[in-house]
């Protein structure tokens, strides 16, 4: 994706089934589960640059020891941050106390995250500052170890506000409004509960305070603690939760917005947010890793008994389809294949926009992430051209000569990497004119690949969501090859409106799309249409969410997806552009047929899995009628 956008976090959770010492005998190492959390992080970079956060517990401590370790950072390189101070700590305590080191159980006595329940989590800052207190796992904190509860999650719920004042009605006083604090002190509010209503029951049965606190921890029921707690949950999330006795959850949201994976064995269970991860990290096949049913959870008990269970009835899916097109690691196997069909699909249009001229086309792609779907774009224009390639062959009959042969095999798509995208540039300059200067500084070229006015050049983008750096950078800098036209196709489908399940893609007017529709309502003198939809969207918002229907799709409907395509190419085209500029999109239908099992389109068509989208959505809009350049959740 040539645009800037922030999107999904990553989360993991690790818990080691054996005592400590036997990955010591068997892989070398007390720290097996730290090592192993820190390449599931590593791995999982491309999900959250902002900061990084890690927790872990240790099982069965005795009274007085610290059993709970939490550290979070917002360097540059937070995983590596966080990894490099907690091994100092090992190396400390091997250099100052070498033989109390020997003994596995010393260790984690006295040693802080050697534990065998661990959490990850990376972040993707969508809303609100960047500090170390917005990173992931939250905790909270309590002397009863049953009442501990750290949480971190992949998500964005719609309904905070609503959400806030459940806790408020309970009598709590918050002490914050975010999303991440609501949901952790609504769980914790059910951990408590559960807590007393445990703590009765054993009490009326005669046991002792010092039993009650082991036996609740073996009869914790966590499924009832998550229904609970989620009853009212409006958005895409995946849910991790780890109780201070050992006991651990990840919970799916019922649509599957959000991804999420697990794998067990009889020495580890460990849950993340994608695939490959766990096969590379673990080594396993493909089919061993399980995706999280949506609406479910993966309990992991402190006994280490391991169990998915339901927590509220599944929906219709609508796991999140940029997943596939642009966010999770390519080296998923059906993701591999998803995006090369994206691709694929997207051969028809391309041969129309330069009218099958094959032989004066240049072909290529931006970013590197393009470059799966560039694959699949290729094979379908090989495919094109050997049926083309036949017809001739088989005109020409028992006359054919070896040069002619020769001539018609040659043919073939011109493949070239013409953009490249140098190290991230900083600098002191601040002014708007000249930070577009640096913006440009980001891509370069190769030159001597395209003949000028000769031929075309076609670059494949993921997505084209806002436009900026199409315009102020690399239409620019593609021009100076002076190509006779550029075609600039999008694996997806139009942006038209905004997302609130974790996406940073949360004001319309910043999508190229909706500002296309716009400019084409005005200038045909259709701005009644506009101001309808205001109105409508103001009458809707009074509804309950559940009620609300959602009206800005009214403003795309007088329009083909064409027209909004060749109005995207005037309004990214510069200025000074010297050829013919021409955007396609990838097709809805294209879309869904590359990617069956993620059906999550509401960018691209409206149609939101919860309530609280068509809500979003048309508080978006009054927000663009009113100026406000804010999130409308």
């Amino acid at each position: 994706m040539s645009d800037n956008i922030q999107h999904e976090c990553g989360i993991a959770v690790v818990r080691l089934l054996k005592p400590l010492s036997f990955y010591r005998e068997k892989y070398g190492s007390a720290r097996y589960g730290l090592h192993k959390l820190y390449l599931i992080m590593e791995k999982m970079i491309n999900r959250g640059q902002d900061g990084a956060g890690i927790a872990t517990i240790k099982l069965d401590p005795e009274p007085g020891n610290q059993y709970i370790d939490r550290l979070r950072s917002i360097k540059t390189r937070a995983t590596q941050d966080i990894f490099t101070q907690i091994n100092q700590h090992f190396i400390d305590t091997q250099r100052l106390q070498p033989e109390d080191y020997k003994s596995v159980e010393w260790q984690k006595r006295n040693i802080p995250f050697l534990g065998e329940l661990l959490m990850g989590h990376l972040r993707y800052g969508t809303y609100g500052k960047n500090t170390v207190e917005s990173c992931h796992p939250f905790l909270r904190d309590n002397n009863w170890m049953t009442r501990n509860l750290v949480v971190a999650g992949n998500f964005n719920l719609t309904n905070v506000d609503e959400l806030f004042g459940h806790l408020v009605d309970l009598g709590q006083h918050p002490r914050q409004k975010a999303d991440t604090i609501t949901v952790m002190e609504k769980i914790g509010h059910f951990l408590d509960r559960e807590n007393d209503r445990l703590f009765k029951i054993f009490k009326m049965q005669g046991y002792s305070n010092m039993e009650i606190s082991e036996m609740i921890s073996q009869n914790l029921e966590v499924e009832n603690i998550l229904k609970d707690s989620n009853k009212h949950w409006d958005g895409g999330y995946v849910m991790g939760g780890l109780i201070g006795n050992g006991d651990a959850f990840v919970l799916r949201d019922p649509h599957g917005i959000r991804p999420a994976y697990y794998y067990h064995d009889d020495e580890v269970a460990v849950v993340c947010s994608e695939r490959p991860i766990i096969q590379t990290v673990f080594d396993v096949e493909t089919e061993k890793v399980k995706e999280l049913t949506p609406g479910a959870a993966l309990i992991i008990k402190k006994d280490g008994t391991v169990r998915e269970t339901e927590i509220v009835p599944a929906e219709e899916k609508k796991a999140c389809s940029f997943e596939r097109i642009y966010f999770s690691r390519g080296n998923d196997a059906s993701i591999y294949k998803e995006r090369q069909d994206l691709g694929l699909y997207l051969v028809p249009p391309t041969l129309k926009a330069v009218d099958y001229d094959l032989r004066n086309t240049v072909f290529s792609y931006i970013p590197n992430t393009a470059e799966v779907a560039f694959g699949g774009l290729i094979e379908g224009l090989n495919s094109y051209l050997n049926k083309v390639k036949a017809t001739k062959i088989l005109k020409m009959g028992a006359n054919v000569t070896e040069p002619e042969l020769s001539e018609i095999l040659t043919i073939r798509p011109r493949i070239e990497k013409l953009v490249l995208k140098d190290a991230k540039q900083r600098t002191f300059i601040t002014d708007d004119a000249h930070r577009n200067d640096l913006v440009s500084l980001s891509y370069d070229i190769t030159y001597g690949l395209i003949r000028p006015k000769v031929d075309n050049l076609v670059v494949l983008d993921d997505s084209i969501v806002r436009g900026t750096t199409l315009k102020q950078s690399i239409l620019k800098i593609l021009d100076r090859l002076k190509p006779k036209k550029i075609v600039v196709i999008s694996s997806a489908p139009q942006i038209r409106y905004p997302d609130c399940y974790g996406i940073d893609m949360a004001i319309l007017n910043k999508f190229i799309a909706f500002e296309a529709a716009i400019s084409l309502l005005r200038e045909r003198g259709m701005e009644s249409v506009i101001d309808g939809v205001y109105e409508k969207a103001k009458h809707q918002i009074t509804l309950p969410k559940e009620e609300q229907v959602n009206v800005v799709k009214e403003i795309y409907e007088h329009f083909s997806a064409e027209e909004i395509s060749a109005k995207i190419a005037q309004l990214i085209k510069p200025a000074d552009l010297s050829c013919e500029l021409e955007v396609i999109y990838q097709s809805i239908e294209g879309l869904h047929q590359a990617c069956p099992h993620n059906l999550g389109d509401w960018y691209f068509t409206g149609n939101y899995p919860t309530p609280g989208g068509v809500q979003v959505a048309n508080k978006s809009f009054i927000h663009f009628m009113e100026g406000k350049m804010v999130r409308a959740y």
